[in-house]
């Protein structure tokens, strides 16, 4: 086992819900319980347990009880109380509890066992605010492609307000009605259901992944959202950067006429697309203007060769990106958007 000095802390807290029983569904905080040695013979430190970390410790010197810790006896995560009478395990070696699978049913535990969901931010505290980068351009001018090499290469998040609409319509909800008629007539969703859906977006991805590196494509539209924005995040603060990406109509045409084959978007076609352009000269434009004004604003001309404008993108995103990541060779997948590789057959 490492050294105690070199385990990380555990900053992690996890939720246990869908039981039914009050002692077993709640909060579990990182254990504070002192050094100690475990039924296997392993030295655990704070915050751990037989070397994983810990909430809290099978030991008798838990903060609650039934406890969430690892057993290298039965090599399994398990939410237990001292006695064993009541208690659910999922065999696993993984360095966390598993999120993504059902836990079992272990000795006396109650049916149906437990979901467990992993947050990195204590949930009972306000979420940290994201560190964001706007991301406008006609429609069809790489906004998507850039944003998902930064994703897949930078470790940035990237977030499609075009995307979550559709999600949104898809799903069904209060507003998927609302959404339709908007997209579909090639204008602008309104302001409170945007920034209401991004915002609950960015903060589950926080609290579940610890990042807080966003990249926001196709948003704010209009003055109208960035107002919404300061609503929600507060005007006084710093103005997140903004990336615009240019790109002339013939060149925007002739891109999302050749993606309609394969996007299955409805409004992927000559009409949408001219009603679409006129409304980000119309609405959108007045928005970057302000954010050159301000000495906030890049523009990047994307009708020229993607690795060009990729490395332009990626250098203005330094400040932020972790520089391990940065350093890393170029994946597949950042590969194939740089059109550096073909994308693969469908029947491979």
């Amino acid at each position: 086992m490492a050294e105690i000095k070199a385990l990380p802390p555990n900053t992690f807290y996890l939720e246990v819900t869908g039981s039914g029983i009050p002692e077993v569904d709640g909060l579990f905080v990182p254990s504070t319980a002192p050094p100690a040695e475990s039924e296997s013979g392993t030295v655990s430190s704070l915050g751990y347990w037989n070397g994983k970390m810990a909430w809290d410790r099978a030991d008798g010197k838990s903060a609650r009880t039934p406890a969430l810790s690892y057993s290298n006896s039965y090599t399994s995560w398990r939410i237990c109380r001292l006695d064993g009478h009541l208690a659910y395990d999922v065999t696993s070696e993984d360095d966390l509890p598993p999120t993504d699978r059902a836990w079992h049913v272990y000795k006396k535990g109650v049916t149906p066992a437990p979901e467990v969901f992993l947050y990195h931010f204590d949930p009972r505290e306000a979420c940290p605010k994201p560190n964001v980068i706007f991301v406008l351009g006609g429609p069809g001018a790489g906004k998507g492609t850039m944003c998902e090499l930064a994703e897949c290469q930078l470790g940035w998040t990237h977030l499609s307000m075009g995307e979550l609409l559709r999600a949104e319509r898809k799903a069904s909800g209060p507003n998927a009605a609302m959404i339709e008629e908007f997209m579909n007539a090639g204008k602008l969703v309104p302001n409170a259901i945007m920034v209401s859906i991004l915002e609950n977006t960015m903060e589950i991805i926080t609290r579940t992944t610890g990042k807080v590196n966003f990249l926001l494509d196709g948003f704010p539209r209009s003055m109208e959202n960035l107002e919404g924005w300061w609503e929600v995040f507060g005007e006084e603060a710093d103005l997140p950067k903004m990336l615009y990406f240019e790109c002339p109509f013939e060149v925007l045409e002739k891109r999302i006429l050749g993606r309609a084959k394969y996007s299955g978007r409805s409004d992927d076609n000559v009409e949408s697309i001219k009603k679409r352009f006129e409304t980000f000269k119309a609405e959108t434009l007045p928005t970057v203007e302000f954010f050159k004004s301000k000495n906030k604003c890049l523009a990047v001309d994307t009708s020229h060769d993607r690795q060009a404008v990729y490395d332009l993108v990626s250098k203005n995103l330094a400040e932020y990106t972790d520089k391990e990541l940065a350093a890393k060779p170029l994946t597949e997948r950042a590969e194939i958007l740089l059109g550096l590789r073909p994308y693969p057959k469908k029947n491979q």
